[in-house]
């Protein structure tokens, strides 16, 4: 038995006094053999007449379906009681196994569903922001891999990517993933999505790792804000994953934010602060901090400090 994040996300938030509205959906579309199904959660107060608002995909780990945005439902509204989250239109796609991807051969293009057609279908169909700077992707598991994936690629409509956990690789190349890296993986899983056998190639081209440095400019250019975190114990190793992209970021000057979490497992209590942590990240995101005049004093003081230092060697 699989055991992801994406099902298994369930906690007892007291329910507000008011709550917002859950829709469910299908969009007709060729990009896959079905419909896609997908929920929406319109926040309280929501008004299509109203100000655009900006648009959040909740993106569901390995074995989780768009059920997951019902369980994420309290705690957005419990941060946008508090004041301590913008509201937003949330939506989640049942995204299956996918990894959120376009198949090697062709017969599923996830990712050309969900960032562009599924993407347009909410834009006409709720009043929510045509802007890059309002779309946001927030995912766990897979779904943080998804995130990342289509953001780096496609940093030119993505305002923000939250990835908890994501269940990436730490490598650049596939034969380089070591067994304790995907063992939670089957052969026949990565082959249906990569080609038989697994095409090194097609890997590197969807690896956010790869990714970061193909697109490095692209992605320091578009000023895409990017939170990865990641548990110390995750079951799945998926720490070394999230501290590999993190040493690539860092190398190739792309702004993000990265925790390591102190005793958190993939799965358990840690996931529930460390989601409103994401969550909230998007609110620093709209709202950047404001350095003040002491922060610009002290600052004016280093660059000539450092300017006399270096001048001496």
């Amino acid at each position: 038995m699989r055991i992801h994040a994406g099902v298994l996300l369930s906690f007892t938030l007291a329910a507000p006094g008011w709550a917002g509205t859950l829709v469910h959906g299908t969009l007709p579309t060729t990009l896959i053999p079905y419909p896609l199904a997908y929920t929406v959660l319109l926040p309280d107060g929501y008004d299509p007449a109203g100000p655009a608002l900006p648009l959040l995909l909740a993106l569901h780990g390995g074995d989780g379906d768009n059920g997951f945005l019902s369980k994420q439902q309290p705690i957005l509204e419990k941060l946008w009681a508090a004041g301590t989250m913008p509201k937003m239109v949330v939506a989640t796609p049942d995204a299956e196994r996918s990894f959120y991807m376009d198949r090697k051969d062709g017969s599923q293009k996830w990712e050309t569903l969900i960032l562009f057609a599924f993407v347009d279908h909410l834009r006409e169909r709720y009043k929510v922001s045509r802007e890059r700077s309002g779309l946001f992707l927030f995912g766990i598991s897979m779904g943080g891999l998804g995130g990342l994936r289509m953001a780096f690629k496609h940093p030119e409509r993505v305002g923000a990517v939250v990835a908890l956990e994501p269940g990436a690789d730490p490598a650049l190349k596939w034969a380089d993933v070591k067994p304790r890296n995907r063992f939670w993986r089957s052969d026949a899983l990565m082959e249906s999505v990569f080609g038989k056998p697994v095409d090194e190639a097609y890997w590197q081209a969807n690896n956010p790792a790869n990714l970061a440095i193909a697109n490095a400019v692209g992605i320091r250019d578009s000023g895409l804000s990017v939170y990865i975190d990641a548990a110390d114990e995750d079951m799945f190793h998926l720490q070394e994953a999230a501290e590999f992209l993190h040493r690539i970021l860092y190398d190739h000057q792309i702004p993000h934010e990265y925790r390591l979490i102190r005793g958190a497992d993939h799965l358990g209590p840690s996931l529930l602060p460390r989601i409103q942590d994401g969550l909230t990240f998007l609110s620093r995101v709209m709202n950047p901090w404001k350095s003040g005049p002491a922060v610009s004093s002290a600052r004016k003081l280093l660059e000539i400090q450092e300017r006399n230092y270096r001048s001496k060697y």
